[in-house]
């Protein structure tokens, strides 16, 4: 059986909705950092080819909130409810990879840092980094 902290990750990550629906998948997770991933798919990609700003932006989000509710007392659940992304490179890859760290969880509030690189060719490239403020609430039932 997996461990807990990744069936909480896997729940909210493969739920009915956007991060599912774009193929968001959780890579590893443990208390306090969650690495995600997002293979290239047409639908992900602005005109010149490359990941959407969005696309990026919405991984380097959830993998945040997903380091950020790891870390929590269990029964709680990490929102955004802000977000700040600095984009470094074109996403041009075949896959996006994002690593998020906790890096402050209080009773109400955490933050969190993420970085997101590209994977072409088996090599990396950052093309991200955010950092991700969010707020506690109760889980929603399953």
């Amino acid at each position: 059986m997996d461990h807990p902290i990744r069936e909480l990750v896997e729940r909210v990550t493969y739920a009915p909705g956007y991060t599912s629906s774009v193929g968001t998948k959780v890579e590893s997770a443990e208390p306090g950092c969650v690495v995600m991933s997002l293979a290239k798919n047409d639908n992900l990609l602005q005109a010149n080819g490359f990941f959407h700003g969005g696309i990026v932006a919405g991984l380097a989000d959830h993998s945040g909130g997903g380091a950020v509710t790891t870390a929590m007392p269990p029964g709680r659940f990490a929102v955004t409810i802000n977000l700040q992304v600095s984009f470094l490179a074109p996403a041009k890859g075949e896959k996006l990879i994002a690593r998020a760290r906790a890096i402050q969880v209080g009773s109400t509030i955490g933050v969190a840092h993420v970085e997101v690189a590209s994977l072409a060719d088996g090599v990396e490239t950052p093309c991200a980094v955010a950092v991700v403020t969010l707020r506690g609430v109760d889980l929603p039932a399953q």
